[in-house]
């Protein structure tokens, strides 16, 4: 078995878009793919990958601007939503043995049902977490970009007053309460202002495309998971749910946006549960 941490780059054929990846687990198990939220990073999962790598290959995604995926060497093109999620692609066809499981939270989450939706034949099943298929309309999309740039300058004028005011958010405040909060704020100020800021700009909501009709073409099974508390999360989940075959949504009571924090044993064991159900089925 091998459990040491690996931190491994793995390069993708679109150089522009900054990956850094750690593994966990012995590569000849099934692999899954977990993605982080803004302010993370790859190794926000460690805790859970921890308790999966005696049956599972974990492989933890440090995303553009996030971690070690450095954005500030780079030239970013246009389409770069878009971009990052075909280079994922790319990465888990050259590394991941496909087909995998795929987990992504909040920003990650977004990222992960467009993975999965344009590149479905990558993934045998999906966890999406307090995250949505984008916006509707063009003009959400515009106003969202100017309201995540006037985010992005408050990081490079001040993180830690950034770091401070982010968490006051009526999503977050379930976690705030929570034990583990001083943890977890002293890890968002460990990555760079300048990436994140970045990063806020590229993959923010506002410039990521909608999925919202491409969720009627699912073809993998898919649990949305949604913390009780967090109201606008469930609201969509249930929206995802009427549209999308093969998916269902888990609601974590007393629970907000970041759910797999805030109750990590019932994370756990739900995740466990639907990988196990999806397995059966396949056999």
């Amino acid at each position: 078995m091998h459990n040491d941490i690996n931190p491994t780059p793995m390069p993708t054929t679109i150089t522009s878009i900054p990956l850094h990846t750690i593994t966990l687990g012995n590569p000849s198990l099934p692999r899954v793919v977990f993605l982080h939220g803004f302010l993370g990073s790859g190794s926000d999962w460690l805790q859970v990958t921890r308790e999966l790598q005696n049956d599972y290959c974990c492989l933890m995604v440090d995303l553009p601007g996030h971690g070690s995926a450095n954005l500030l060497q780079t030239q970013p093109p246009d389409d770069f939503f878009i971009q990052t999620v075909d280079a994922l692609a790319d990465l888990l066809r050259q590394s991941a043995a496909p087909p995998c499981s795929l987990v992504g939270y909040s920003m990650g989450g977004r990222i992960a049902l467009a993975l999965l939706l344009r590149h479905p034949e990558l993934f045998s099943k999906a966890v999406i977490i307090s995250a949505s298929p984008g916006l509707k309309t063009e003009k959400e999309q515009i106003d969202r970009q100017e309201h995540d740039e006037k985010v992005a300058r408050k990081i490079e004028r001040s993180f830690d007053s950034f770091i401070e005011a982010w968490y006051e958010q009526p999503l977050f405040a379930t976690l705030k309460s929570h034990p583990i909060f001083k943890e977890v704020e002293s890890e968002r100020k460990i990555n760079d202002p300048q990436n994140l800021a970045l990063a806020l700009r590229l993959l923010g909501t506002g410039r990521q495309p909608s999925f919202w009709d491409a969720l009627k073409k699912n073809s993998v099974p898919v649990s949305f998971f949604t913390g009780e508390k967090d109201e606008r999360y469930v609201e969509i989940g249930h929206q995802m749910v009427k549209l999308s075959p093969l998916s269902d949504l888990e609601i974590f009571p007393h629970c907000g946006h970041t759910l797999q924090l805030e109750n990590r044993d019932l994370f756990l064991d739900r995740l466990k549960n639907f990988f196990n159900q999806q397995e059966k089925k396949n056999q």
